[in-house]
């Protein structure tokens, strides 16, 4: 399938389900456009079994996605900026030690929590895998997605000071998830045996360092050319071809694109805003990127929703998909409250911090495009991407749709 054929089918697919919910379901975009996205998808596989004449072509169309290159390589580069652009910095300043320690220890420590849990529950289970294939499940489930958390926590009271906790932690623990990643896709490459821990702090730090630097100085270049005219539809030119271009060039100097973007997106949403634009071009890239990050945030959900009709799975496979929840979710709270207990004193958490940021903690699709471009010669591959979309799933529905009412028993009972 074409990408111009591919695009029509997402934007229709993704515009008729978000009417569906608007209209009939009314619940918050991401929860109800991937439940609209399931049950469209369990009706194919339903019509394909009855009448294959009729839904296979239809089957075919969608399975023909790939979605790797439509998420990691188009998609998130847009996500990032977008969600780093209408980030409040003089808040997220408040809060940087928090967004720190969690978007980089916390990511680190929940990787090596969920690997061990990973590792001991197959060898229980009497089948083999080995470590750097549990590492790779930790580093992409680690990632959260706070995409359908806001809107909630808004209508739930939660604090502005815990808000921003999330947004700002989400921001960075995807760059530093991915970087972790790919970091460790390099190793099974270049084969494990052959590398060791300087070259494995080598890569982190090209990764993650260069894309930090690469992102000041592109967020500097995008400012300088901002502030030199007074013209908005450049502007919103400008900043499209920061993050599409951009990213482009962080793959090719291996450098984190991800990390770049957020740092563009911050300091184009505070100083190029505040210095560099006028109030008609603030207006119209503010509004533009908004539009752009609703629109990516629908297709993306809807494209996790579809991707569950190509999956092969078997009684055991839903079994560790089960248990991978339960460790996910246990590998989340205790890389949040073991560093806010160590540190106390210097972060003052609020009482129900850890409880919060752990429900409303989702992953999204950025894990499961992560867990896709797993090479086919990890054995463990078919498993992680069974496990990953179990926990992509339960986190959307079930934390999701009880994300609000855990908020405000909470708040309750701390008034």
């Amino acid at each position: 399938m074409s990408l111009f054929n591919t695009i029509v089918l997402l934007l229709t697919l993704t515009a008729g389900f978000a009417y569906v919910n608007t209209r009939l379901l009314r619940l918050p975009d991401t929860i109800g456009l991937m439940i609209v996205s399931l049950v469209f998808s369990v009706f194919i596989l339903i019509g394909n079994g009855l009448s294959p004449a009729v839904f296979a072509p239809i089957q075919r169309l969608i399975s023909q996605i790939d979605y790797t290159t439509v998420v990691l390589d188009v998609m998130l580069s847009s996500l990032l900026f977008a969600g780093a652009f209408h980030t409040d910095l003089n808040e997220l300043r408040k809060v940087w030690p928090t967004i720190t320690l969690f978007a980089l220890v916390g990511v680190v420590f929940s990787t090596g929590l969920i690997a061990a849990g990973l590792y001991g529950l197959l060898t229980w289970l009497s089948l083999p895998i080995d470590w750097l294939s549990c590492l790779l499940f930790g580093a992409l489930i680690s990632p959260t997605d706070p995409i359908a958390v806001l809107g909630i926590l808004t209508r739930a009271k939660v604090s502005k000071d815990l808000e921003i906790k999330i947004v700002g932690e989400s921001l960075f623990n995807d760059g530093v998830g991915v970087v972790i990643f790919l970091t460790l896709i390099r190793l099974v490459g270049q084969g494990a045996a052959s590398v060791n821990a300087g070259d494995i702090a080598l890569l982190f730090g090209q990764e993650a360092l260069g894309g930090i630097l690469f992102g000041l100085l592109l967020g500097g270049a995008l400012f300088y050319l901002l502030r030199s005219i007074d013209h908005y539809q450049t502007e919103v030119l400008l900043t499209i071809a920061a993050v599409l271009g951009g990213y482009s060039v962080a793959a090719y100097l291996h450098v984190s694109g991800p990390l770049a973007m957020v740092v563009v997106g911050l300091m184009t949403g505070h100083r190029g805003k505040a210095m560099a634009m006028s109030a008609v071009t603030e207006e119209y890239v503010s509004r533009f990127w908004e539009l752009i990050d609703v629109i990516l945030n629908a297709v993306l959900f809807v494209l996790v929703g579809f991707r569950l009709m190509s999956l092969q799975y078997t009684g055991l496979h839903i079994l560790i998909g089960a248990c991978t929840v339960g460790i996910s979710l246990l590998a989340r709270y205790l890389s949040i409250w073991l560093p806010m207990r160590l540190t106390l004193s210097w972060l003052a958490p609020g009482q129900n911090d850890a409880v919060m940021m752990t429900w409303g903690g989702l992953r999204g699709g950025l894990s499961i495009a992560m867990a896709l471009s797993i090479p086919e010669s990890v054995a463990a591959r078919d498993l992680i991407i069974v496990a990953t979309y179990a926990i992509v799933l339960f986190s959307i529905i079930v934390q999701g749709l009880t994300l609000e009412r855990v908020a405000r028993r909470l708040h309750e009972n701390n008034g």
